[in-house]
């Protein structure tokens, strides 16, 4: 009995370490899309930068002026605002957290900052 338990122990920590570092590297996934994001908006690259979203129009964006729909309409709206790399300023992210909702989904905390000559929006 002592190693059947021992046994089973074993497997359920080890199926606990394998899962954490599953996890782990899912995160430093999503944190390296954001990296790439914030690389491809500080070089002016606004099209790269939208790759990282959700390329539908299902796509809900909500900035100052409120929702905002679809991933066209996104990107529009960014061209629009930011005409070039001086208006784009350069961006900077404070990731808090991201925490795996599951296989597919994940939750992410963070802020973002907006270095330019005239403000600093955050």
């Amino acid at each position: 009995m002592k190693k059947l338990f021992l046994l089973l122990l074993i497997l359920t920590s080890t199926s606990y370490i394998v899962n954490a570092q599953s996890e782990s590297s899912d995160v430093k996934k999503i944190k390296a899309v954001l990296e790439d994001q914030r690389i491809a908006w500080n070089n002016g690259m606004i099209k790269d930068y939208m790759q990282g979203y959700w390329n539908s129009e299902s796509l809900v964006f909500i900035g100052k002026n409120g929702p905002k729909y679809g991933w066209q309409n996104t990107l529009d709206n960014y061209v629009k605002g930011y005409p070039d790399k001086k208006a784009m300023g350069f961006l900077t992210f404070d990731i808090k957290e991201v925490r795996l909702l599951n296989s597919k989904n994940a939750f992410v905390i963070g802020a973002w900052n907006l270095k330019r000559e005239s403000d600093e929006p955050k």
